[in-house]
Parts: C-alpha cells; structure tokens; sequence
C-alpha cells in the first residue's frame, strides 16, 4: 500500500452538507480525485468536495485502492459498504482482531507466492467483507452455507457483478485451502453461471478518429501504441525503452496479467512516431513518464488522455480504453489472422478466450444473407 493518505471529513459549504477531501499536494491523488463524479475545488477551504448527497463511497473506496490510505472514520463509513444483515447475523462491518490476523496471514501468503498488488488487494478486500459479515465468529468455522448467505444478502442485494462474486470463490478457495482449515467443503464452492458478454468494438475510422485526436504528441503516441499493439492500460505504462527493439521491429510486454512476459510486433509507422517522442521527452526509466522524472505516467492520467480523445473525436459511444485492445483483435481477425497468432499477441492463456472475437468480427456476418432479402 502507497504511504500516501486521504482523510475524508464531513462540513458545510456554500449552504450544503458535503465530505470534504483532505490530503497532503501530490498530482497522483489530485488526479483521481479531479475522475469521481460530483467533486469540485473548495478555495475558502484549501481542498476538493462532493456534496454528501451525492457521496458514493464504494466508488471512492474503489478509486483510491492500492494507491492511498483512505481514513474514512470521521464519516463513519464501512469499508466497504455492506448492507445491514438481520435474522441474528452480527451487523459488525469490520473483522474482528482475529479474523483480521487470519486476513494478514493470508495477505503475506499471497505475496510470497508473489500474486500481482491487484489480485492481493482484490482477494484480500472481499475476505475482508465476507470475515465483516460473519461478525465475532471465526472464519475456520466457516460452512458452505455462510459463503451463501454472503452472496445473497451482501453481493447480489448490493448489486455487485458477476466478476467480485468469482473473484470472491477463487479467494475463499485459496484461503481455504492454503491457510485456515475449517469445516467448508471447498469443492462445493460454486462459481456464478459465465457471463456471455460480448467484446465492444469500434470501426477502424473510429479508432482512427480517436487516437489522432491529441496534438499533444506523447498523448497521442500513448494511445496509438496501446491500438497498434493490443496492450492493456498497465502494460502501456509498465514499458520501459529498453522493452523496444527497433532493430527487430519488437516490443516486449514484460510481467502482465498472470506474470508472463510476452513480445508483439511493432510497425514502422509506430517506431516513426515514437523517434519523435524520443526528441521531445527523453524518457528515463519508464516509455511514459509523468511530470516528474523517472516517475511513472499514472492510469487515471491516461484514462483522462482518453477521455479527452474521445471527447475530440465526436465518437458517441460509451468508449473505454479497453475497447481498443479489442478493436486491434477484433481488427486483425477480419484482416485474416490467424486467431493462434492473436491469441499469442493479446497474451491469452486459453483460445476459448480469443475466439469470442469471431462473434463480433463483421467479415464473416456481413456475407450472411438474409431470407428477407428474397421476399
């Protein structure tokens, strides 16, 4: 966790219960707050502001996770929200001391076998949950029907996808397994039914559209790259210019999801481009830096390059930066790709989970006629 620390507090400005923000300057926290909804710039008061009315604190919760100490006790919240639970459950919000020592254990376990800072952060927050809802009664007494109750009156109540509810069971499985023995029948422990979403894509004119949008040339570089080789947003920012091969055209994307290390070609377009970003930044340490030297571009920095683009761009959709990773999968699909050859490039460990792009790739279903047309 960063040493960087948010202090929410409750006041009155301007005739209106709000929370205010509380922290020492730093462009990273300034950042993030400057990305949540309802937030504005208190002068007479020195510090950002959300009217209380339109407070949410999961969203809070979620956008300063692993990257400041957020110290919400003069507001009284929970971390995170849970609803209240009757029918004799304890309506404790936070684990007790002993279940809290089990989470710590499970937390250094995590780290030793040197899971990623999200998945821990991810694991760890929803144990964290489920040990509150559970109140005084230690987690090593656990049964199946506990983690059932859990997912009906706390994650489904609340409203919480399919996604925390998966990441909930691979947690408890590893918990359970790895560190506290109880009576739960981990193999019991049933995943939600998967979610059959399909990948947003956008034409090639409107990624077009969206990344030449910048004049700013490093913007416009960030987001070209992150098109023309399928990357997500961490491992854009976790390139160093030692990853780039010019010679050879490669890039290598180094500790990505699942820690493997994996290399994509890059065109002479983007070494083009990135030869005059080298002239005007001179990176040090990392591709994309941030103000300061050395320093890591931040993600909600970028995000907030993106959404600027979009802006420019007068794209309509709902666009989100991942939606360019699908778009060069999707892309290279209808370009006739072999979709061994995208399943390497996007670093997938299963074909089953780049052969969902063959749903939405518009080359084949546009060849599809329809029975109507021979009415």
């Amino acid at each position: 966790m960063s040493n960087l620390k948010v202090v929410l507090t409750k006041g009155f400005h301007r005739g209106n219960q709000v929370i205010f923000f509380k922290f020492a300057w730093n462009k990273e926290l300034i950042e993030i707050v400057k990305q949540l909804e309802g937030t504005l710039w208190s002068k007479t008061n020195g510090c950002w502001y959300a009217k209380a009315d339109d407070f949410n604190f999961q969203k809070i919760y979620m956008a300063f996770r692993g990257r400041a100490w957020l110290d919400y006790s003069a507001i009284g919240k929970p971390k995170p929200e849970i609803i209240k639970i009757s029918q004799g459950r304890s309506k404790k919000q936070q684990p007790s001391a002993e279940n809290g020592e089990l989470i710590e254990n499970f937390k250094r376990w995590l780290m030793h076998k040197r899971y990623s800072d999200n998945t821990i952060a991810a694991y760890t927050e929803l144990l964290s949950m489920f040990a509150g809802y559970m109140g005084d009664r230690l987690l090593s007494v656990t049964t199946n029907e506990d983690v059932v109750d859990f997912v009906h009156k706390v994650l489904m109540a609340e409203g919480y996808s399919f996604t925390y509810q998966n990441q909930l069971v691979s947690s408890l499985k590893l918990f359970f397994r790895e560190v506290v023995q109880s009576n739960i029948q981990i193999e019991k422990l049933e995943r939600p039914r998967r979610e059959q979403k399909l990948p947003n894509v956008l034409s090639k004119q409107e990624v077009g559209l969206i990344i030449k949008a910048h004049s700013n040339v490093k913007h416009r570089t960030m987001l070209c790259l992150v098109y023309a080789c399928g990357l997500r947003r961490s491992e854009a920012l976790n390139i160093r210019p030692t990853d780039i091969d010019r010679k050879r055209n490669m890039l290598t994307i180094r500790n990505a999801k699942g820690r493997k290390d994996r290399v994509v070609p890059i065109s002479d377009k983007i070494i083009e481009m990135l030869e005059e970003y080298y002239k005007l930044y001179t990176p040090k340490v990392w591709l994309f830096e941030g103000q300061v030297e050395g320093q890591q571009y931040n993600e909600q920095s970028l995000q907030s390059v993106f959404k600027q683009a979009l802006a420019k761009s007068n794209v309509k959709k709902p666009v989100t930066l991942h939606w360019l990773r699908h778009s060069y999968a999707t892309h290279l699909l209808e370009a006739g790709t072999d979709l061994r050859y995208i399943q390497v490039l996007l670093g997938h460990k299963s074909s089953k989970t780049t052969e969902i792009y063959t749903h939405v790739s518009s080359q084949s279903l546009q060849k599809i006629k329809s029975p109507f047309d021979d009415m």
